[in-house]
Formats: C-alpha cells, sequence, structure tokens
C-alpha cells in the first residue's frame, strides 16, 4: 500500500497517544477515518484535531472492541458508510502489572478482553471488507513486551505475544490465498502516553510508582514519531515494524543471546524495578 490518500482507515483506540497520532498523520495523507474509543471525551477532541489538520471524511464512534457483538455491529456501519474498508489498525491496548501469583481474574481477563479479543475482533469483523477492498492493510499493535519478556508483565506479554502470533499466521494466510491484504505487526518500546497511567495493577504494587517508572526511565518516544514509523510500515508493506531505539536493542539482544536474556532481566529488574508495596 503505497499511497494512503482516499483510503478508508479505521483506528481504535483514537482518542490518546498512538492512536491519535495515527488519526492525525493519516488525516494530513487525505485518508478518510472511522475513529473509535471508549474515552469519549478523548475521542471528540481527537476529531477536532483531525478535521483541523484537513480530514476529508470523520467518523467516530464509541466502541469497546472487547464486546465481539458491538465490534460486528460497528464493521458493518462503517462498511455502510464508506462503502469499503481499506486499512484497519487496531490499536485500543491497556496494561496491567503485577506477579502472576498476585493478580486477580477480573484483571486478568480485561486485559485479555483488550489486548487479544479486541485485536481479534477487529482482524475478523472487517477482514472480508479488507480482501474485498483488493487493496487492504491489517496493523496490530503489538509491543517490546510481545518480542520479550518482562517480570510483573505476563498477562501483558501473554496478550502482546499472542497477538504477534495471530499477525504473522494471518499475514501467511493472506499470502497463500493470494489475497491483496497486508498485516503489519507493530512493536513499540516506551512511547510517552498515558498507559500506565491508566492502567491496573495488582494488590502488591504501587500504581503511583510503577506509572512514574514508566513515564520517567522508559517512555522516550512521542506519539507522533511513532505514527510516522508505523504509516512508513504500512506504506512500505512490512511485516514487522519495531518502534523506538529500545525495541530494536533488546530485540537484537534477547535473538542474541537466547534464553539466557530471561536471567540478566531478572537480575536488572531485581535492581531498578520500583518496590512492592507490603501487604500483610
Amino acid at each position: 500500500m503505497k499511497n494512503l490518500s482516499d483510503k478508508v482507515v479505521v483506528i481504535t483506540g483514537a482518542g490518546s497517544g498512538i492512536g491519535r497520532a495515527l488519526a492525525l498523520n493519516l488525516a494530513r495523507k487525505g485518508s478518510l477515518l472511522a475513529l473509535s474509543d471508549v474515552d469519549e471525551a478523548g475521542l471528540a477532541e481527537t476529531v477536532d484535531l483531525v478535521k483541523g489538520a484537513g480530514a476529508r471524511e470523520v467518523r467516530s464512534d464509541r466502541l469497546d472492541v472487547a464486546d465481539r457483538a458491538a465490534f460486528e455491529a460497528y464493521a458493518e456501519a462503517v462498511v455502510a458508510q464508506f462503502g469499503r474498508v481499506n486499512v484497519v489498525v487496531n490499536n485500543a491496548g491497556v496494561a496491567l502489572a503485577g506477579d502472576l501469583v498476585d493478580l486477580e481474574w477480573s484483571d486478568i481477563e480485561w486485559i485479555l478482553g483488550i489486548n487479544l479479543n479486541g485485536v481479534l475482533h477487529g482482524t475478523k469483523a472487517f477482514l472480508p471488507h479488507l480482501i474485498a477492498s483488493g487493496d487492504g492493510h491489517v496493523v496490530n499493535l503489538s509491543s517490546l513486551f510481545g518480542l520479550v519478556s518482562m517480570p510483573g508483565q505476563s498477562i501483558y506479554n501473554a496478550s502482546k505475544y499472542a497477538v504477534r502470533g495471530l499477525s504473522e499466521a494471518l499475514r501467511e494466510e493472506m499470502l497463500i490465498a493470494g489475497h491483496n491484504v497486508g498485516v503489519t505487526v507493530v512493536h513499540p518500546g516506551g512511547i510517552k502516553t498515558a498507559i500506565a497511567r491508566n492502567s491496573r495493577v495488582s494488590a502488591k504494587e504501587d500504581q503511583a510508582a510503577t506509572a512514574r517508572f514508566f513515564d520517567e526511565k522508559l517512555a522516550k518516544m512521542t506519539p507522533e514519531r511513532a505514527a510516522e514509523i508505523i504509516v512508513r510500515g504500512i506504506e512500505k508493506d512490512q511485516a514487522r515494524v519495531l518502534v523506538g531505539m529500545d525495541a530494536h536493542a533488546l530485540h537484537w539482544f534477547a535473538k542474541l543471546s537466547g534464553s539466557r536474556y530471561q536471567d540478566v532481566v531478572a537480575k536488572v529488574s531485581k535492581k531498578v524495578m520500583p518496590p512492592k508495596t507490603q501487604v500483610v
């Protein structure tokens, strides 16, 4: 997909962060936008921004990506309005911090519902329409933690590794079937978004300290720069897009060291991670 002008692009999680930055980037390129988020106030701000950036046509909807029936109805409504869909960006995502032994099932089901099922719902609901367009593209947001595992991130890791596996298998299926549908899986490193501040944590984690650690130590790249890299990846039909020097560095470190990287990560994390709250 070398030209995104006049392409109908669906973006979930468009109310802030990378989703908003992608919407603005694509508005300037002449894309027609279908934007959604559970945060209606943030989504309204994004709509105002993309209209100011010259968006030709914008649709906005409150959408819980974990709700399969709602997502299927949303897909039909988008196609009914625009007549086609060319690109789907499954960007909506949340975070959950805490050792597996301390996590509650309700929080585990919450993050998997959004990070994994949300991506699956969006991909499957729109895939027939992407195939029918004759020029389609699926973009699924995984994470650096879909390439390497980190302590205290077991379920987030699980969701993002699953997104990677889903995306890579789907790309193979599209190639075998001869459909003109590209598939790109994106692995961002630390991006300056509110994901950590809006995360859930176990009872033994200090949510404020966890968010502060992410914002001050890990989040290095702006959403706008991340969006530029992702859009370039779509235009070049890249199978995998690594976003940020941290993503590149840790990806190659894990590849070169094999499973031994886990021992190194454990030792380093013990020294630098925020202390846990003592619960008695």
